[in-house]
């Protein structure tokens, strides 16, 4: 187990493990919206929901594709949120990791236009 999480974990804590746990038994609308895309398996790319990456949780995850999907409500929006955001994709990226992000508007709105432009990740 050791050599999984660090390679699929990167380390993450038990805490953020117990709280990914939390959060996969509260989706928001949009997550389980796109969650039911997700979950089976896009061209054989199988995606985990509210996965634990060093100390933070990825909306989704792929590890094959090494892939995050990050689904952004109207907190995104303010400056200081942006802020943070930026810094937490440059440290999910320093593992070799692509973030994509979308809006809840985006996912709940056009989910084909979302799932197209996952494929062309997984590519």
């Amino acid at each position: 187990m050791n050599y999984i999480k660090q390679t699929m974990f990167y380390g993450a804590s038990p805490e953020i493990f117990e709280r990914a746990k939390e959060l996969r038994n509260n989706l928001t609308p949009s997550e389980f919206k796109l969650w039911g895309y997700l979950r089976k398996n896009i061209n054989g790319f199988k995606f985990r929901r509210q996965h634990p990456i060093d100390k933070f949780i990825a909306d989704f995850y792929c590890h094959k594709a090494k892939l995050v999907i990050e689904i952004d409500g109207e907190i995104h929006n303010s400056s200081e949120q942006k802020e943070y955001d930026l810094g937490r994709t440059a440290d999910i990226e320093y593992f070799g990791i692509k973030v994509i992000r979308f809006t809840n508007k985006e996912v709940q709105g056009n989910i084909e236009e979302v799932i197209c432009k996952i494929v062309e990740h997984l590519i």
